[in-house]
């Protein structure tokens, strides 16, 4: 984000709270201790995080050890790229619980819904729509998680296995990316040309939307 005088300070910028697990300059971990720590036990809270949050160690790593040990972290949604105006923006919604303190952790499994590999969007042409979401919130029942099955997109992961993983990484996929395996795979022509059109027309607005701060900056 741009400062008064159209510098990014703010990016550098680092909270130092009692009831944060760490410091950092990180917005999203940031981001992610502050709604954990207003959290009333019990109360439940879904948050979106790109994929940095999910695999960057040092803070990140603390953080995501900290959540998994001392709240229920049990359901991940890897979203698909192409519904975010910035295009390629990876992100997830990581589901998680306050619980009383407890010498044992409270995630016992992580649910992880793949809605990325293999599935295509994009923010004009073909946007998500909530039918898109039906398979997850069949598979979630969030009323009566032992009752949740694995499937070709759902999969459970216990804490133990988390956090053997290195830096207890949460990025974690399985299915093939049919994407990486050659020219048969790609989209139509048309498709990809109306995609870069997008693209370009998103672009496009970001920078006047930037060149509009900037101006009102150097008139303040």
């Amino acid at each position: 984000m741009l400062g008064a005088d159209g510098r990014a300070e703010r990016e550098t910028q680092t909270y130092e709270r009692d009831d944060f697990w760490v410091t950092t300059s990180n917005k999203q971990l940031n981001f992610l201790q502050h709604i954990k720590s207003i959290l009333k036990i019990n109360g439940k809270a879904a948050v979106v995080l790109p994929d940095n949050a999910l695999f960057e160690g040092g803070a990140g790593e603390t953080v995501r050890r900290k959540l998994l040990s001392e709240y229920d972290t049990h359901t991940l949604l890897r979203l698909p790229t192409g519904i975010f105006y910035a295009q390629g923006v990876k992100a997830n919604v990581l589901f998680f619980d306050r619980k009383p303190a407890s010498e044992e952790p409270w995630t016992k499994d992580l649910w992880i819904y793949d809605l990325r590999t293999n599935v295509h969007f994009t923010l004009k042409q073909k946007t998500l729509m909530t039918s898109d979401l039906e398979d997850f919130v069949r598979c979630n029942n969030l009323a009566n998680r032992r009752e949740r099955s694995e499937t070709e997109r759902f999969k459970r992961f216990t804490y133990d296995e988390l956090m053997r993983r290195d830096k207890a990484n949460l990025d974690i996929f399985w299915l093939r990316d049919k994407s990486l395996e050659g020219a048969q795979d790609l989209q139509p022509p048309e498709v990809i040309a109306a995609e870069i059109a997008e693209n370009l027309e998103a672009a496009l607005e970001q920078f006047a939307e930037i060149h509009e701060e900037l101006r009102m900056s150097t008139t303040e």
